[in-house]
């Protein structure tokens, strides 16, 4: 019997929350989790684990769940919904509530992004921040814009005409000690510095 293939690139557990209180109490079926999921296994090279939860629009109940998948070892978290400016939006204060640092580059490039696509993007407000060694990031709610601000603009031709923001998450991720994440380029370049690139052979 063979031994199944070794991957040559790291495994990284990432965490994926979907906050919503009509989806996680079983109104309409949630699409956050699916549409996260469905890009990070185009995107990466490496072979993933996934820590899923849906949960509703509670503070301490984000909070709580992101402090649970940064101790279950997730090198990365994303959260879709619950960035708006609603009165139930509370994603950006719960996960400021855990930060050890900030990151607000990521916040304003995806809403530079998703200019791009509707003049309501001003009223986001998603934040990104770093609790241990991971990396926890607001993402919108609707797939389509969680697609659009991890892998950029592109034009008609494919070239890329502004940078998701998932081209500086590998580096970053580097930087505080995670796992060495690689992306497929026809999804989403990547960008290290020359001295941070690994070659595989």
């Amino acid at each position: 019997m063979n031994a199944a293939p070794v991957s040559l690139f790291d495994p990284v557990k990432i965490g994926i929350v979907s906050i919503s209180d009509r989806a996680a109490s079983g109104v309409y079926v949630d699409k956050g989790l699916p549409a996260l999921q469905d890009w990070l296994t185009r995107a990466l090279k490496n072979p993933l684990q996934f820590e899923a939860r849906l949960i509703p629009d509670e503070q301490a109940d984000i909070s709580s769940t992101l402090i649970e998948l940064v101790a279950a070892g997730c090198a990365l978290v994303l959260t879709t919904g619950g960035t708006g400016p609603a009165l139930r939006d509370v994603t950006p204060e719960a996960t400021l509530a855990v930060a050890h640092k900030e990151m607000p580059g990521f916040g304003e490039q995806m809403r530079q992004i998703s200019l791009q696509f509707v003049p309501t993007a001003i009223l986001s407000r998603q934040v990104a921040v770093i609790r241990d060694q991971t990396l926890i990031i607001n993402l919108p709610g609707q797939p389509k814009a969680i697609a659009e601000t991890l892998e950029g603009v592109r034009g008609s031709d494919g070239a890329v005409l502004m940078a998701g923001i998932f081209a500086a998450v590998p580096y970053c991720i580097d930087l505080i000690g995670g796992p060495y994440i690689e992306t497929l380029e026809a999804v989403c370049k990547a960008f290290r510095p020359k001295t941070a690139v690994r070659t595989f052979f």
